[in-house]
């Protein structure tokens, strides 16, 4: 009885062993990946998105900064705004020399409307000498002396008339100059050009900047994209527009449908921010896969730029994407 013990115990030991390389084997299979078709290609890379500086156009003081980091803001909706100080005092300045401008034409009109006078009593002058003299009244000299005098008074109304021209284009510079400071007054409202998220808050108020100094930077998300690198034997199959599928590290859940919107001209060598020393010896074409826009308006508010993830591009239309690649997003 004592010699049947080790030999029962080793060989419940050995049915445990054989067991747990059943069931680890079984695991392995179930769980093994399965291959691609041939028709798709996987590569990784990292989402980016439309970066935009929102920058002042004239040099000056921040006066406010209405948008804080992570901030989502709308197309024309105001960042910041800039001292207007300085421009106050030029638009008040422009203003009076439009109205000094139009108090110098009605005075060159006044001046206009007295030389025409003037003209019209020389050439009065003029016509009663012309009939005094064809009846032998007076000298001809003074019919001389009229003439000279209507002449003279012809010039000046023509005189008078171009300071009149000159008064007006006086005017019109000095409104010019009005509407260039209101112009520079509107710039100093900084308002968002395209939807999207406050990246980065590069000034505060108070701070001095020069001319396109940057305030705030935006990522447009209506503009995200994945750039990867497919190797040159499958690139030339690639075409834009063909389906893509994303799956991002932080939410490997999820399946994202994107397309192939840039193929590039030329091969290169892959970066080695992505792949492994040996892979960098492929040369590769760089590739964007961009998520619909009407995609990333739903969900705004779960986009980010930098997450890394895998790509699977479809280089073949006739080749169906396997159950793992179906699309997959989350609710709403």
């Amino acid at each position: 009885m004592t010699t049947s013990h080790p030999v029962l115990r080793r060989a419940l030991v050995l049915l445990v062993l054989l067991a747990l390389a059943a069931g680890g084997g079984w695991y392995w299979w179930r769980s093994r990946p399965v291959p691609l078709p041939a028709g798709i290609v996987q590569t990784n890379g990292r989402v980016e998105a439309v970066q935009i500086d929102v920058a002042t156009k004239l040099a000056g003081r921040v006066a406010e900064v209405l948008v804080r980091e992570g901030d989502l803001v709308e197309a024309g909706q105001v960042i910041a705004k800039m001292d207007t100080a300085a421009l106050d005092a030029q638009l008040a300045q422009a203003q009076a020399q439009v109205a000094q401008a139009r108090d110098s034409v009605a005075a060159a009109q006044a001046v206009v409307d007295q030389r025409n006078g003037e003209l019209t009593l020389a050439q009065n002058n003029f016509s009663r000498s012309e009939d005094l003299v064809a009846r032998g009244f007076i000298s001809p000299q003074k019919l001389d002396v009229d003439r000279s005098s209507m002449l003279t008074a012809r010039a000046a109304v023509a005189a008078s008339k171009a300071q009149a021209v000159g008064a007006g284009s006086a005017v019109k510079a000095a409104q010019a100059a009005v509407d260039r400071v209101r112009s520079d007054l509107a710039d100093t409202v900084l308002k968002a050009p395209r939807a999207g998220r406050v990246q980065y808050r590069l000034a505060e108020p108070g701070e001095v900047l020069a001319a396109g100094g940057k305030v705030v930077s935006l990522l447009d998300l209506a503009d995200v994209y994945m750039t990867v690198f497919v190797p040159e034997g499958s690139a030339g199959r690639a075409a834009i527009g063909a389906e893509a599928r994303l799956i991002f590290d932080a939410a490997p859940e999820y399946v994202v449908p994107a397309r192939v919107s840039f193929v590039a001209a030329e091969a290169q060598f892959t970066p080695k921010t992505v792949e492994t020393s040996q892979e960098r010896q492929k040369l590769v074409f760089r590739v964007k896969l961009a998520i619909a826009p009407e995609l990333l308006r739903k969900y705004q508010t779960r986009v980010k730029a930098g997450v890394p993830g895998l790509a699977y591009v479809r280089v073949d239309e006739a080749t169906p994407w396997p159950d793992k690649l179906a699309v997959k997003l989350p609710a709403e």
